[in-house]
């Protein structure tokens, strides 16, 4: 039978779908030497944990690399492409779960949540009752979203048509923008809004794309939200402004350095929330990431070539070392 490895615990239903095809073994460990000593016999890989280039050196009847999710970071692409692997994810089917946060820790923010309940637990009725005269509505304001994927839809859908909000959006693409969202430059962007969402993919252009500068562009009660990834903020910039007051706070789901040290700055502030990078995590998209993941699986094993094919360059090379593939 097939060996399909999987970082983690998989959904339920996505295991039940792997019952038949093959023996599930999921890491005992995360670290780089544990994944490829573990993955070595692996025809396939169910990912959400970052991969070593080494990983596809060594695993030579690997067959495909299947991201939980979306975001292709966490997979070698190079490596992956140059031993011959496919790789594909299961993009859109948390799109729901993260726009949802987007405008949770935003009313939060709004509403001064995490100290009102801090000091309300600590400090009694009066202290927590202080914080209401400055509080804000979310309506009348303008989102800001950066990238337009299947994320950055789904937040300015609600947005425009749940909460009625001003939105504006930058994004690569270069189809029409959706019913209610209004493109602009980036700049443009985190001049005018009021709550800037980061929804963009991690590249090189997107590394640092929220430095000093445009947060120096930004309304002195500007919130900042970022559930893309930690690099397209600049920390020390972002940091400085928290603590000269300059913007109204901040929403951050994905860091840097994960896990986040439990001295870091940002631990420090009232006016920020930190997430563990569990803004996409609900049963509901656990259970649409797993399937999605166990479908491709299924797929490739079937010598099928997965739907959502990351690297179609590899065909050739794949199919020179598994000749029944269709």
């Amino acid at each position: 039978m097939a060996r399909i490895f999987s970082t983690h615990t998989l959904h339920p239903r996505a295991a039940e779908m792997l019952a038949g095809a093959g023996d599930l073994i999921v890491a005992s460990a995360l670290d780089a030497d544990t994944l490829a000593k573990e993955a070595r016999q692996a025809d396939i890989v169910i990912v959400r944990a970052p991969l070593p280039p080494a990983l596809f050196e060594q695993a030579t009847r690997l067959r495909a690399a299947i991201r939980h999710g979306a975001g292709l970071d966490m997979i070698p692409m190079e490596a992956a492409t140059r031993a011959g692997v496919l790789v594909a994810n299961v993009p859109g089917v948390n799109a729901r779960s993260v726009a949802e946060h987007v405008f949770m820790v935003s009313l939060s923010l709004l509403r001064q949540f995490r100290a009102m309940d801090n000091d309300l637990r600590g400090s009694g009725w009066l202290a927590g009752r202080r914080y209401a005269d400055g509080n804000h509505e979310l309506a009348g304001k303008t989102i800001g979203i950066v990238g337009l994927g299947a994320v950055g839809q789904a937040v300015g859908h609600i947005a425009a048509h749940g909460f009625g909000l001003d939105v504006v959006a930058t994004t690569r693409s270069t189809r029409a923008a959706p019913a209610g969202i209004r493109f602009v430059p980036i700049n443009d962007l985190v001049e005018t809004s009021d709550i800037i969402v980061l929804c963009c993919p991690l590249t090189p252009e997107t590394r640092g794309l929220i430095n000093a500068g445009r947060i120096a562009r930004m309304k002195p009660s500007a919130l900042l939200v970022n559930v893309a990834r930690g690099p397209v903020i600049d920390d020390d910039a972002l940091i400085a402004a928290l603590r000269e007051n300059r913007i109204g706070g901040a929403a951050l789901d994905v860091f840097v350095t994960q896990p986040l040290p439990p001295d870091h700055p940002y631990f420090g502030f009232n006016n920020v929330i930190v997430t563990p990078h569990m803004a996409g995590i609900t049963e509901e998209s656990m259970m649409r990431m797993g399937t999605g993941a166990a479908g491709e699986t299924l797929r490739v094993l079937a010598n099928e070539l997965p739907v959502n094919l990351r690297n179609p360059e590899v065909a050739g090379h794949y199919r020179k070392r598994f000749p029944a593939t269709a």
